[in-house]
């Protein structure tokens, strides 16, 4: 944002306090739905699972939008960095789709370009998105409801299990979501 010629960037206050959970909130490019294909929601949940191996975070909810995402972790280290963990996640989906459109659909870069010169294209919205940190099990729960429920309010499916891209697989016990989730720790949290 520009302002009298001079350029500000929002930022987003971190809170890394130890044992506690994330909400992660953060959206496609001018909220495009770049996460409408199963190819590019197939490069997210790789990006997560490798994010969780390399930060050592728990992923206790999940949900992709067809432009945003919602996320719901522990880090089970005492000193991390939720920028980090954003940034492996991020920088992961956005390298394999820019190479994907190069190889196959250079077209489909126009929907990307940014108009600047240092960063001609961008798969997401510039920024840290929106992170909150949760406390007590109630509230866990209710933002489980909240992540699992998208779908449903948006009018993309009539139940929660039936949205292909969610942790509500898992805990409804039907089958395996796409990403693992870290059932126990979560269980543990809340009693």
């Amino acid at each position: 944002m520009a302002t009298d010629g001079v350029l500000f960037r929002k930022t987003c206050r971190r809170w890394n306090n130890p044992w506690q959970a994330h909400e992660l909130t953060f959206s496609c490019f001018r909220r495009q739905a770049l996460l409408s294909r199963d190819r590019t929601c197939e490069f997210l949940a790789q990006a997560i699972t490798n994010a969780k191996g390399k930060h050592g975070f728990h992923l206790w909810a999940y949900v992709f939008m067809p432009e945003h995402v919602h996320l719901l972790i522990w880090p089970a280290r005492e000193s991390y960095s939720i920028s980090d963990i954003l940034g492996t996640i991020k920088q992961s989906v956005s390298r394999k789709a820019l190479a994907w459109l190069r190889e196959n659909k250079p077209g489909g870069l126009g929907c990307l370009a940014t108009g600047r010169k240092d960063k001609p294209w961008r798969f997401w919205q510039e920024g840290g998105g929106y992170d909150r940190n949760v406390r007590n099990g109630k509230a866990l729960m209710e933002m489980m409801g909240y992540i699992h429920n998208n779908p449903v309010r948006r009018g993309l499916v009539a139940r929660p299990e039936d949205w292909k891209w969610s942790s509500t697989q898992d805990w409804s016990e039907l089958r395996p979501g796409p990403v693992p989730i870290d059932k126990e720790s979560f269980l543990n949290s809340v009693v």
